[in-house]
């Protein structure tokens, strides 16, 4: 069973940057699909960014240009690089493992609260 604990979460003002990371407790490496999550008050979760053992990645319309996800095998963690945060982003954001698609998640982290405001 592996675990995943976000960290890197905070207040950031518009236009600013923040590096989420996710740190798992086992071996990343064949997991198909990691991918980062978020959830804004009152709304549905949404995949905001997905990377595949392959390392394919795709993001949210919401997101591209803004956004990077990554990941290290060796060190079995997967990184959000968050530039030019907007308040909508504003969100928790949860680290997910799963299949392709990430339509079937077998592992969610905690979550980290994001919250951009001046």
């Amino acid at each position: 069973q592996v675990q995943l604990v976000e960290s890197g979460g905070g207040l950031v003002q518009p236009g600013g940057s923040l590096r989420l990371s996710c740190a798992a407790s086992g071996s990343i490496f064949s997991i198909n699909a990691m991918g980062w999550f978020r959830q804004g008050s009152g709304k549905e979760r949404e995949l905001v960014a997905r990377i595949t053992s392959g390392g394919n990645t795709n993001y949210a319309d919401s997101v591209k240009g803004r956004f990077t996800i990554s990941r290290d095998n060796a060190k079995n963690t997967v990184y959000l690089q968050m530039n030019s945060l907007k308040p909508e982003d504003t969100a928790v954001y949860y680290c997910a493992g799963g299949n392709l698609l990430l339509s079937n998640i077998r592992y969610w982290g905690q979550g980290t609260q994001v919250t951009v405001s001046s």
